[in-house]
């Protein structure tokens, strides 16, 4: 086996590798490092969470150890698509660059142009930042792209997905043709193949495992789910989630649970939290210092469930994450991969499982296709409980059914009293007409189960109204 020293690297990178734990590369790291470190143009194509952020930096920082940064112009630039992914990009460059003088800027959004400024002005030798802000400080003119000797685009797919191709190509016309360029990407969609065409030149290109594959120790499993009807389906879906999460007991230290859309990521947060569930919302809408706040939280083992939208989906290296929810199946099959691929990192043991409603079924199948297998089906925790709440609902049911045979009994009977007291002689005294008739109004409220129900007009029946036509008459 390979191991990092063989690896060209310098001997300084290697103190900080070995002081991180790490003695062998990963396939992508031990086959984009050598042609990266020759200068040669990499492309590089791996599942998600197989190390390409490091066979990335480490090469870049033994490269950019020779020479000095000026103002306003990085010498290397690195592309990523989310916040999240860009700061950690920058924790690995402190990690593995802390023996070697190197200044590094991260520009991301949510953060003060001001300070942002001061370190492009002094020159920095590493600029990690996002696509939009990185156009936003050029076209302010704080920043030159001319003096760029490396430039890394990470997550190129999740890029496309975003919508962050036009920027790319914008951003690879503003930097030298002379510069080398390191391409990495999980998929090679016709839009990302046609990108690497034009802008690379003869890249290496390292595939390490088949496209959009998942890793083999990532046990995989799929709920088929169906509400009871169409306005209960939400609550229902939450509850088939909380009854997983339970069933997993303390093998589910901690876990990721995704939604396709932001106001799902907050309600489902928010009912977790309900029922007393350890989580937290994460998605891009919110404060960038709140989302800090929430990973630190979840990385430090103090925060148990992270919500998550797709911003979360890609790049974000938690070791430790026990298992993969997701309560939404993704929309694009792709989103799959990148979702379950949070679980079951560095080799360790990881659990996906997935909730699927009938609306969602031809996702899941593309899915299917795209892995190449089927993801098994796992029995609806709820299912055993089901028949008692049918039974329970058709309880509920029954009485209202018997009341309603009973009022109209009731209302008959009303009817037989009236016309009977209609029918009594006018030589009865207006009293016990009243009398008798208030009697038959009692017994029919009585016999429908309640004494306080209004039954025509109730107890406010006017007393003209309850004497024959002779009393009214004669009175």
């Amino acid at each position: 086996m390979t191991k990092f020293s063989e690896l060209n690297l310098n001997p300084k990178v290697l103190k900080a590798v070995e002081e991180a734990g790490y003695e062998s590369p990963t396939p992508i790291q031990e086959g984009a490092i050598p042609p990266a470190l020759e200068g040669k143009d990499v492309l590089g194509i791996a599942q998600t969470g197989t190390g390409k952020t490091a066979s990335f930096t480490l090469p870049m920082i033994t490269m950019l150890a020779r020479g000095r940064a000026r103002a306003r112009m990085p010498r290397s630039l690195v592309l990523c698509p989310t916040r999240e992914l860009a700061a950690q990009v920058a924790e690995n460059f402190d990690t593995y660059a802390k023996h070697v003088k190197l200044t590094k800027a991260l520009l991301i959004g949510g953060v003060s142009f001001g300070e942002q400024n001061k370190l492009i002005d002094k020159g920095v030798d590493v600029l990690i930042a996002t696509p939009g802000r990185l156009l936003d400080h050029f076209e302010r003119g704080k920043l030159l792209l001319t003096g760029v000797q490396i430039m890394v685009v990470d997550e190129a797919d999740r890029m496309l997905d975003m919508g962050f191709i036009p920027d790319i190509e914008r951003i690879f016309s503003l930097t030298p043709f002379t510069r080398q360029t390191l391409f990495f990407s999980a998929t090679m969609a016709p839009e990302i193949e046609r990108i690497t065409n034009t802008f690379l030149s003869a890249p290496t290109r390292i595939e390490v495992a088949r496209q959009a594959t998942t890793s083999e120790n990532i046990e995989q499993s799929v709920v088929m789910f169906k509400g009871s009807r169409k306005d209960r389906e939400a609550s229902e879906k939450r509850k088939v989630l909380r009854a997983l999460i339970d069933a997993e007991g303390d093998r589910c230290t901690n876990a990721i649970i995704f939604c396709n859309r932001k106001m799902d990521v907050d309600i489902v947060a928010k009912s977790l939290g309900k029922y007393g569930y350890d989580a937290a919302p994460i998605h891009g809408d919110l404060d960038q210092s709140q989302r800090t706040r929430t990973l630190d939280g979840f990385r430090e083992g103090s925060l148990r469930f992270l919500v998550a939208s797709d911003v979360a989906a890609r790049g974000l290296d938690v070791p430790n994450v026990s298992h993969v929810f997701n309560f939404d199946v993704p929309g694009h099959a792709e989103d799959y991969v990148h979702r379950i691929g949070r679980t079951g990192r560095a080799g360790r043991d990881g659990k996906a499982m997935m909730i699927c409603v009938p609306r969602d079924e031809k996702n899941l199948a593309d899915i299917e296709n795209l892995v190449q297998k089927p993801i098994p089906r796992l029995e609806n925790p709820l299912k055993a409980a089901k028949p008692a709440a049918a039974d329970a609902e058709e309880e509920v049911k029954k009485p209202a059914r018997s009341r309603s045979k009973k009022t109209r009994d009731s209302k008959s009977e009303q009817t037989a009293s009236t016309s009977a007291a209609d029918e009594k002689p006018a030589t009865e005294n207006k009293s016990a007409s009243r009398s008798d008739t208030s009697r038959a109004r009692t017994s029919s409220q009585r016999d429908s189960g309640g004494g306080n129900k209004v039954v025509g007009m109730g107890d406010h029946l006017p007393s003209f109204i309850a004497l024959s036509f002779a009393e009214r008459r004669t009175g």
